[in-house]
């Protein structure tokens, strides 16, 4: 039994390398086939790194989509169903949209596949493929991440980690705790160091790739003692409000944290109330975390959109202003996305306010384009307003200035000027960038 595991690409233009900083190893991936074992064959095409073979031999295709990967997902789905070939689909998106997934798919793998995969995979070799897998949310000791998978494939430098998943916060536009019911949970400190341990010769720079690294505190107070013996290097993304915890902020400096990104979102403060983010403002607000951060040579990677109710055509200095500021390492700008299944795509569509049903499938639609009509600016004006806030924070000028303040070690200087200049080239190439392949000719085959 043959099974092709396939990362989709979020699409392709003609004549144009895909974006660089979006080749990341595909975590998820490795995991299923850590949980395959033999007699099934697992084989691995990426779509953003390779010319996808639609004709090697194979029982079944597994794709992991994503809301911004789902039209390409859907196009190479119906390639490999014209071929007679079952598709399996999991992940956000088929999660959060069951019932548009299960068009273009014979099975639907929803929520967590763990709990589910051994199922999947018994009735693959049985023939008796169900339409729909109902994961939960199981114990994350159940993990097992299979890298072979990688080899031969030119990946940014940065090895993913996993060491919890959720997120408690309930912010209205994300899909994180949508999907995982506003939770979060820890895996064990023992599979994390196992897993870093046999890594280590191998990178140089670690992602814990968690969707908050800070959903539990006592939980990441438990595992950043352990890893300081490791001497690692490592980055992560998690809430602002750790960072007002001196304590915990420290401990993560020592054990080898060299920067987070953290979701600012907005600097207006109705803009956070609305967006159920004000834990943004606790205590001594940005300045405090930030001077904490700073203290303890911690980088900030800060997001920020735009798009909501208060933002006008100001707030996009007012950000960059902020962040240069800050002489924050890397900084993003950009306009607020109503993911399905979200409180804020369905506020939105009960406004009357989507200027696409379905965004991610339209084939008017490209990258960097407002799905939605804000109420104070025109939804060229957000698109436009980002790019310049790219622009002129990752223009030559301020990456000099911002490098005085990022050298926590020689490393991170070291890289600081690469992947500010890769930030800077990818201006131009994200903005319109299409959703699924423009070369793709045929229509999508549904399932009958």
């Amino acid at each position: 039994m043959r099974l092709t595991f396939i990362q989709p690409a979020i699409g392709h233009r003609p004549g144009e390398p895909y974006i660089r900083s979006w080749q990341m190893e595909p975590l998820p991936i490795a995991t299923l086939a850590g949980l395959t074992p033999p007699p099934i064959e697992v084989r691995f095409q990426d779509d953003r790194l390779e010319a996808l073979d639609y004709d090697a031999p194979t029982d079944a295709v597994a794709l992991s989509v994503e809301t911004y990967t789902a039209r390409r997902a859907y196009q190479i789905a119906s390639e490999f169903r014209r071929r007679g070939v079952p598709v399996i689909m999991g992940g956000f998106h088929p999660t959060l949209a069951p019932h548009e997934a299960r068009r273009f798919a014979e099975t639907l793998v929803l929520g967590e596949a763990e709990t589910v995969w051994a199922r999947v995979l018994d009735d693959l070799l049985h023939g008796t493929l169900q339409p729909r897998y109902q994961g939960e949310r199981g114990d994350l000791s159940a993990i097992r991440v299979d890298r072979t998978i990688f080899r031969g494939k030119r990946y940014l430098p940065i090895g993913l980690i996993e060491t919890g998943r959720g997120c408690r916060f309930p912010c209205e536009f994300c899909a994180v705790q949508t999907f995982f019911g506003r939770s979060y949970r820890s895996r064990p400190v023992d599979d994390v160091l196992a897993e870093l341990r046999g890594l280590k010769p191998h990178k140089k720079l670690f992602f814990f790739v968690d969707d908050n690294f800070a959903g539990d505190l006592q939980g990441g107070k438990a595992l950043l003692p352990a890893l300081e013996p490791l001497g690692l290097r490592w980055i992560t993304q998690m809430s602002i409000d750790a960072a007002h915890d001196e304590d915990f902020v420290a401990q993560m400096a020592q054990s080898g944290c060299r920067g987070v990104l953290i979701g600012f979102e907005s600097l207006d403060e109705d803009n956070l109330r609305r967006m159920r983010k004000r834990f943004n403002t606790m205590k001594s607000g940005y300045a405090g975390a930030l001077d904490k951060l700073r203290r303890h040579r911690v980088g900030v990677y800060g997001t920020f959109v735009f798009g909501y109710e208060n933002d006008v055509a100001a707030s996009f200095d007012q950000a960059v202003d902020f962040a240069l500021a800050q002489k924050m390492y890397l900084a993003a700008f950009n306009h607020l996305t109503p993911f399905p299944g979200t409180a804020f795509y369905a506020r939105l569509r009960r406004e009357g306010r989507l200027r696409f049903d379905a965004w991610w499938l339209d084939a008017r639609y490209r990258y960097n384009e407002l799905p939605f009509v804000p109420q104070r600016l025109r939804p060229e004006e957000v698109t436009q307003g980002c790019v310049r806030a790219r622009q002129r924070f990752y223009s030559w000028r301020s990456i000099l200035r911002r490098s005085a303040g990022n050298f926590s070690d020689a490393f991170m200087w070291r890289n600081f000027f690469p992947i500010n200049a890769l930030h800077q080239r990818e201006i131009a190439l994200r903005n319109g960038y299409p959703l699924g392949d423009e070369n793709h000719a045929g229509a999508l085959l549904e399932v009958a």
